[in-house]
């Protein structure tokens, strides 16, 4: 059985890396950490106004260093933002640290969930499915490369994706095997 105890998501904005991570947390007992969240309350604003004052370096500057606190604390299951695996270092932090997750969602899968959300700044744009799929083809190796696993989102229930990670987790030895 291997040491790493931290499990984390990556995927697109919108692929479910919330959802999914804060009820896994709740099944495992482990506490839920969503690395946005953390740097919304560090800078006590959204990360959309942070985007427009400061830039995107600055907040992929601010994402490293909670990536890297938060894979290097206590165990837990995390959530990061979509494009914290544009950093290299945040990468390896990733696969080093955690049994990452990659949340695997079609841009077209992602524009259907997000079509009405306001607040993920990349996707204020004039055509956000076309944004998604420019997103998706730079970083969909970047989530493979960071990921242990890949989880297709597609049908499955939020509870369904829980229950399939948990088993993969189970079967690599991650987490003791339920009792039958």
């Amino acid at each position: 059985m291997t040491t790493l105890v931290h499990v984390a998501f990556v995927g697109l904005p919108g692929s479910g890396k919330s959802s999914v991570g804060r009820q896994l947390a709740r099944r495992l007992c482990w506490p839920f950490m969503d690395s946005d969240h953390v740097i919304e309350e560090r800078i006590g604003l959204s990360i959309r106004e942070f985007f427009e004052r400061e830039g995107e370096d600055a907040f992929r500057d601010l994402e490293q260093t909670v990536v890297d606190e938060l894979t290097a604390g206590s165990p837990c299951v995390l959530s990061t933002g979509g494009g914290a695996v544009l950093r290299k270092i945040n990468r390896e932090h990733l696969k080093q640290r955690t049994h990452a997750v990659y949340l695997h969602s079609p841009p077209e899968e992602v524009f259907r969930r997000l079509r009405h959300d306001r607040n993920r700044p990349l996707l204020q744009v004039a055509d956000p499915l076309a944004r998604l799929r420019e997103l998706y083809a730079l970083r969909d190796p970047l989530y493979r490369e960071s990921a242990r696993f890949v989880m297709e989102t597609g049908r499955p229930s939020v509870a369904s994706l829980v229950n399939m990670i948990a088993d993969q987790l189970e079967e690599a030895g991650v987490l003791p095997a339920r009792p039958e």
